[in-house]
């Protein structure tokens, strides 16, 4: 079978810890092209991988060679280049969040299917091992009724994970528009929709820039968001986190509380109404602390979606309603009233 040619757009630490390493060790693909606007970096990573170093993204979608991209740009570019490769007929992996504002994701959406082309939105939450198995959970009954959730994403700052440092274009208004929220708060807002299998309908939020000096995006958010059928719950997203990364949803239902990612060797623990107690230790979730990075699964979801002509498996549309949630809260926060989506 024919390898997928596949370019990277964007070499910071997002494509060389996880799109870069992971296309490599996918027997269908073959990194053919790499970009990115720092000349010294883009050589370093295209001589790594044996590719084509590009400075202009215009240039890379637009070699007949490739077949796919991933979009790894700071959030005021995913857009403008994801649509640019849709329109070169390219299929393409963004970064979250998808885009900065509802428009420019209909626009990517728009795109893909004018273009015939697959559009993936990188939340990897979805494809973590305990949150599959809490969706499968929720979905045969064994909890019962879902009466709410807690939800949480933070940690010290991307000034850790970045490769730019505190120099870092997370905190450049300009260049990200949204800051924790958009970097930690649009996984967990995805996660929740995912685990649920239901919309978000109303949101309420406080978002705060407190913790960090000199940056002009949010640092702190506490979310109040309530499902269509009335489920109630929060989500909070912070860069203030300064000890341990904390990742964790816990699920209260009617017969059980289900844990994820709240115990360090059991990733999902279901505490049922009886009194008992089911560990699952299963690989955990994806971290910025870690040394290496562990399989994010997206990777080989998206070769996967192209290569046998399946549905995207996070499609533009989902993308966009993550998205919505976000930019509510952003809205509750300014106008100090709940935004309502649908």
């Amino acid at each position: 079978m024919k390898k997928l040619k596949i370019g990277v757009i964007g070499c910071g630490n997002i494509a060389r810890r996880r799109h870069l390493p992971e296309y490599a060790a996918n027997e269908h693909a073959e990194i053919i092209a790499v970009c990115d606007i720092v000349e010294h970096r883009v050589n370093e990573t295209a001589q790594k991988y044996g590719a084509r170093a590009y400075i202009d993204y215009e240039e890379l979608v637009n070699n007949d060679e490739i077949d796919a991209v991933s979009v790894c740009t700071p959030n005021y570019l995913h857009a403008p280049v994801s649509v640019a490769a849709l329109q070169a007929g390219k299929h393409v992996l963004c970064e979250k969040p998808m885009a900065v504002s509802k428009k420019e994701a209909e626009e990517m959406i728009t795109a893909a299917i004018q273009n015939n082309k697959k559009l993936m939105i990188a939340h990897n939450q979805r494809f973590v091992p305990s949150h599959v198995k809490a969706k499968q959970l929720i979905e045969n009954g064994k909890i019962g009724k879902v009466y709410s959730f807690r939800t949480t994403f933070g940690h010290g700052g991307p000034e850790g994970w970045s490769i730019d440092g505190k120099d870092s274009w997370f905190f450049q208004k300009e260049k990200s528009h949204i800051g924790a929220m958009g970097d930690l708060g649009v996984h967990k807002a995805d996660l929740i929709r995912y685990l649920l299998g239901e919309e978000i309908v109303e949101v309420g939020a406080f978002v705060e820039t407190s913790a960090k000096d000199n940056i002009d995006v949010d640092d702190n958010a506490v979310c109040v968001l309530k499902t269509r059928s009335g489920i109630v719950g929060t989500l909070t997203a912070s860069w203030s986190y300064v000890s341990k990364e904390d990742n964790s949803t816990i699920i209260y239902g009617e017969k059980a509380i289900l844990r994820l990612e709240d115990d360090p060797v059991n990733s999902l623990i279901a505490q049922f109404q009886n009194g008992e107690v089911v560990k699952y230790e299963l690989s955990g979730i994806q971290s910025n602390e870690s040394g290496g990075q562990t399989n994010t699964h997206v990777i080989e979801k998206f070769v996967d979606c192209i290569v046998k002509d399946t549905k995207s498996p996070v499609s533009g549309e989902e993308g966009l309603r993550s998205l919505q949630i976000i930019l509510s809260a952003l809205e509750s926060n300014e106008k100090k009233k709940i935004v309502r989506l649908f």
